[in-house]
C-alpha cells in the first residue's frame, strides 16, 4: 500500500512539478516534440491528484474558524501552483494541436536561456549503473540532470548519489551544445541542431522576441514569488508585481505585432500559436502575483508552507557589481556563474530596466544589480564576484 503523503510533502511535490512542467512545456515547443508534450500532460494529471488531496486534507483539518484561516494560505498557494500547471499544459498543446509556431521562435528559445531536453537511455549506453557524482555530467557536458522518470514515477530529489538505471528517461538542462553530448552517452542518436539563418527583422520577429521575454519574465516572477513567501520579503513581492505589470504591457504589444504580421504569412492561422503562448505566459505571471497575497497579509505564514518551500534549501541572493569588481566587464559564461557560485541568475537590473534570464554571453557592468537563486553558500561567492565589501564583525 502506498504511504500517504503529508500536507508538506504534497506542497513540495506541487511546487517541484509545476515548475518542471513549465520548463518541459517550452522544451516541447523548442524541439517540436510531441513526446515531451505528452510528458507535460501526464504531469498535469499528477498535479490534479495532488491538489485534490491537498483540498481534502484541508477540509478534514478545518474543525474551527481558526483552522480554516490558518489553512487558507495553503489553499491559495496550491491554487496558484495549479494555475501554473494548467498554463504549462496549454503551452504543450501548442505542439500537440499543431497551432503553428514560427521557426524564428524555436531559434530564439534556443538562445533565450539554457535548454531543457528529454533523453531516454538506450540498451547500449555509458550511464547505467553509475551515480551522477561519478558521471560528472556538468563538467563533461555542461548539462545538469533536473529530473528522472523511472517507469511512471518522476524523481525530482536529484543529487550526487542518484544512480542511473536501465530504462530511465533523463531530463537535463544546460547549453544546447551539451544536449548531443549527453545523448551520445545515453546511446541515443544526435539531433544535429542547425544554426539559425540570419535574416532581417519582421513583425513576426518582434512578436517572437516579446514571447521569449514574457517567458523569461514570468518564470523569474514565479521563482521570486516562492522566495518572497518563504522569507516574508515585501521587497521581492514588489519585484513580482512589477514584473507582472511589465508582462501585461508586453502581452498587449505582442497582440499588435501579431496583427501587423498577418500580411507576412500565407496563412494567418499560423500565428495562433504565438497568441496561445502569450496567454499561457501571462497566466503564469498572474499565478505568481496571486501568491503575493500571502506576503501582503500581516499574519504569520503557515509553518507547513515554510517547510515545503524550504525543502530545496534555496535562497534568493542579490548583489550589485562594484567598480573594478571581478565580475565587471566579463560575461556570465566567463565567470562560470553556476559552477563557481551554484546560483542561477534570474535577472539583472540595469538603468531601471530588468533583463530576465540573461544569456551566457551577457556582459556585466559596474552598477548592475544581480538577482540569483541557489544554495545559501552561493550568496557569499556572488558578493565576492561583485566586489561587495562586508563590514568587519566584532
Amino acid at each position: 500500500m502506498e504511504e500517504r503523503r503529508t500536507l508538506k510533502d504534497l506542497l513540495t511535490d506541487a511546487k517541484d512539478e509545476s515548475e518542471f512542467m513549465v520548463d518541459l512545456a517550452y522544451a516541447a515547443v523548442f524541439f517540436g516534440d510531441e513526446a515531451i508534450a505528452q510528458e507535460v500532460l501526464a504531469l498535469e494529471e499528477s498535479m490534479d491528484e495532488i491538489v485534490h488531496e491537498l483540498r481534502t486534507i484541508a477540509v478534514l483539518a478545518g474543525r474551527s474558524r481558526e483552522d480554516a484561516e490558518a489553512l487558507a494560505g495553503v489553499m491559495r498557494l496550491a491554487g496558484a501552483m495549479e494555475k501554473i500547471a494548467d498554463a504549462a499544459q496549454d503551452i504543450a498543446r501548442v505542439v500537440l494541436k499543431d497551432l503553428g509556431v514560427p521557426p524564428g521562435l524555436r531559434d530564439d528559445l534556443r538562445h533565450a536561456e539554457e535548454a531543457v531536453a528529454r533523453i531516454r537511455l538506450r540498451d547500449e549506453n555509458a550511464l547505467e549503473g553509475k551515480t551522477l557524482e561519478e558521471l560528472e555530467l556538468p563538467t563533461h557536458t555542461g548539462m545538469q540532470v533536473i529530473a528522472v522518470r523511472r517507469g511512471v514515477r518522476f524523481l525530482f530529489d536529484i543529487n550526487g548519489d542518484t544512480m542511473i538505471q536501465a530504462g530511465d528517461v533523463l531530463f537535463v538542462q544546460g547549453p544546447e551544445e551539451g544536449i548531443d553530448l549527453v545523448r551520445e552517452l545515453a546511446g541515443a542518436p544526435p539531433r544535429h541542431l542547425q544554426e539559425p539563418a540570419t535574416r532581417s527583422m519582421t513583425g513576426i520577429d518582434r512578436a517572437v522576441d516579446l514571447i521569449v521575454e514574457m517567458k523569461n519574465a514570468t518564470e523569474v516572477a514565479v521563482g521570486l514569488a516562492y522566495s518572497a513567501i518563504l522569507f516574508r520579503d515585501k521587497g521581492l513581492a514588489a519585484e513580482v508585481f512589477a514584473i507582472e505589470d511589465k508582462s501585461d504591457e508586453m502581452h498587449h504589444e505582442l497582440e499588435r505585432w501579431v496583427l501587423r504580421a498577418t500580411g507576412e504569412v500565407e496563412d494567418p492561422d499560423e500565428l495562433r500559436g504565438l497568441l496561445h503562448l502569450a496567454a499561457a505566459s501571462e497566466r503564469i505571471g498572474d499565478a505568481a502575483q496571486d501568491m503575493m497575497r500571502l506576503v501582503e497579509h500581516e499574519g504569520e505564514i503557515h509553518p507547513i508552507i515554510a517547510e515545503a518551500l524550504s525543502e530545496a534549501d534555496e535562497i534568493v541572493a542579490q548583489a550589485t557589481v562594484a567598480e573594478a569588481a571581478p565580475a565587471a566587464g566579463r560575461t556570465l559564461r566567463d565567470l562560470k556563474m553556476r559552477t563557481e557560485t551554484g546560483l542561477d541568475v534570474l535577472g539583472i537590473s540595469r538603468g531601471g530596466r530588468w533583463i530576465y534570464r540573461p544569456r551566457a554571453d551577457f556582459t556585466l557592468l559596474a552598477g548592475d544589480r544581480i538577482l540569483a537563486v541557489g544554495p545559501e553558500h552561493g550568496a557569499e561567492a556572488l558578493e565576492n564576484l561583485c566586489g561587495v565589501v562586508r563590514e568587519e564583525e566584532d
